[in-house]
């Protein structure tokens, strides 16, 4: 059978979306006027189909309606779940993707639940940050009590933002040296939330961000018809918000201080009780 005419990679852009910057392609923000430009873009990593939209899913759709471009990579295709095929998986990862203003791709490294460490695993995924040059990284936590290709995954994201700077990896010189501003680690499941990292805690309330986020987590349809992730998501999210005196709010784990050009950055507290 011959495919049709408007037959693409996965990576491409749907009709409408954000288009992110292609191999090699470099993007000068600087010279917009508009200050939504000057967003240096986000890349979030999953180690399945619905890791990153449960995760964070309301921090990509906050930045997406802000103006920054956000890309997904998923390393595998769920082939291991209970509920659903590979090609169902991907098909709800790409809706769900598309829900919250981001593009994405699938890589093949070792499949799902055979994920190992391994340098070449780290050197692919450097070699995408540097053709997608991002400020922010978004990974699964390193927490070990959770689905064992999570904290992996997240050793090699981790691995691959400091071989993404190195310009004398050989086996990356064909692509320009990168060095990320941020790398951040989201928690699937509270058993997945460092213990030792004081969290980061971004407001998600606004009712757009809220309605986005929960239509990406349903697209996810032969994962909520098991189990109701979307309201643990939510409720945990819930839980947050109130401990700050808010509405809703999701984790991030910083990999490394933050660093603020002043006091006026550091905005409010959570402790509200």
């Amino acid at each position: 059978m011959k495919p049709g005419p408007k037959s693409r990679p996965e990576h491409e852009n749907q009709p409408g979306e954000r288009r992110f910057p292609a191999r090699h392609e470099r993007v000068d923000f600087t010279s917009a006027p508009d200050r939504r430009s000057a967003l240096l873009p986000l890349l979030a990593f999953g180690a399945h189909p619905d890791d990153i939209e449960f995760g964070c899913g309301g921090v990509i759709a906050k930045e997406t309606r802000a103006g920054r471009a956000a890309h997904f990579v998923i390393c595998s295709r769920g082939e291991a779940s209970s509920h659903g095929k590979p090609a169902q998986r991907v098909a709800e990862a790409k809706k769900s993707a598309r829900l919250l203003g981001a593009t994405v791709e699938i890589i093949e490294l070792d499949g799902d639940a055979h994920l190992e460490i391994k340098v070449a695993h780290a050197i692919k995924l450097a070699n995408i940050i540097r053709r997608l040059q991002p400020g922010i990284v978004l990974a699964p936590s390193l927490a070990e009590n959770q689905h064992p290709d999570h904290p992996r995954l997240g050793q090699l994201v981790r691995d691959a933002c400091r071989l993404a700077r190195y310009g004398g990896v050989k086996e990356l010189r064909r692509v320009p040296a990168h060095a990320i501003e941020q790398l951040f680690y989201y928690a699937v499941t509270p058993e997945a939330e460092p213990s030792n990292i004081t969290p980061v805690l971004i407001d998600v309330s606004a009712p757009d961000v809220l309605k986005a986020w929960t239509a990406a987590m349903e697209a996810h349809v032969t994962q909520v018809c098991a189990r109701n992730y979307v309201e643990l998501q939510i409720t945990r999210a819930r839980l947050r918000g109130l401990r700050a005196g808010g509405g809703h709010a999701i984790a991030l784990f910083p990999n490394d201080p933050l660093v603020l050009d002043s006091l006026a950055q550091a905005g409010r507290s959570a402790r509200r009780f």
